[in-house]
């Protein structure tokens, strides 16, 4: 009996609460829900389902709101993750300048047998091909190895879990 209230009683790592966690999940799912379906689905007042949204949004936890598009029927159904080996560290910001291209959709740093992983998505096999010439035209670049996405079944941003609530009758 005593474990399970202290249990109750602790917060989440994050600092968020079981309803901002459920909010923030209720939004990765579909951003474009009212205030009044979320007040719904979290059993509180639209009100404070604004004032909780716009905390997240001042506190950075939200960072934006963005549409997803098929990039099929925007002319760009070829997903690829190119894998870049620089010299060293200090070759990370030319490659960085590459996000200004429309093609590139995401760029990491990582550890491994690589220094970067760009997420691209172009029109085809040549589009492709110049992106990766215009990388290896970058100084200090070593290589690039390419992966070509035959399919994708779960694309998606990152998803609050969500504590189960301990009941009364739990042990």
């Amino acid at each position: 009996m005593k474990t399970k209230a202290i249990r109750q009683g602790t917060p989440h790592p994050s600092g968020l609460d079981r309803t901002d966690r459920i909010l923030l999940r209720l939004l990765a799912e579909r951003a474009d829900r009212s205030y009044a379906e979320l007040s719904a689905l979290v059993h509180l007042s639209p009100p404070a389902v604004h004032e909780r949204v716009k905390r997240l949004r001042r506190d950075g936890v939200i960072q934006g709101t963005v549409a997803r598009l098929d990039g099929r029927k925007i002319g760009c159904p070829l997903l690829a993750f190119i894998h870049v080996t620089t010299e060293g560290w200090g070759m990370t910001k030319p490659v960085l300048e590459l996000k200004a291209l429309a093609d590139v959709e995401e760029i990491h740093t990582v550890t491994g047998d690589t220094c970067l992983i760009l997420k691209v998505r172009s029109s085809g096999p040549e589009s492709l091909e110049d992106l990766l010439s215009r990388i290896q035209e970058i100084k200090g670049v070593r290589s690039t190895q390419s992966y070509v996405a035959l399919g994708t079944y779960l694309e998606r941003g990152p998803m609050p879990e969500v504590p189960e609530r301990l009941s009364d009758g739990d042990d």
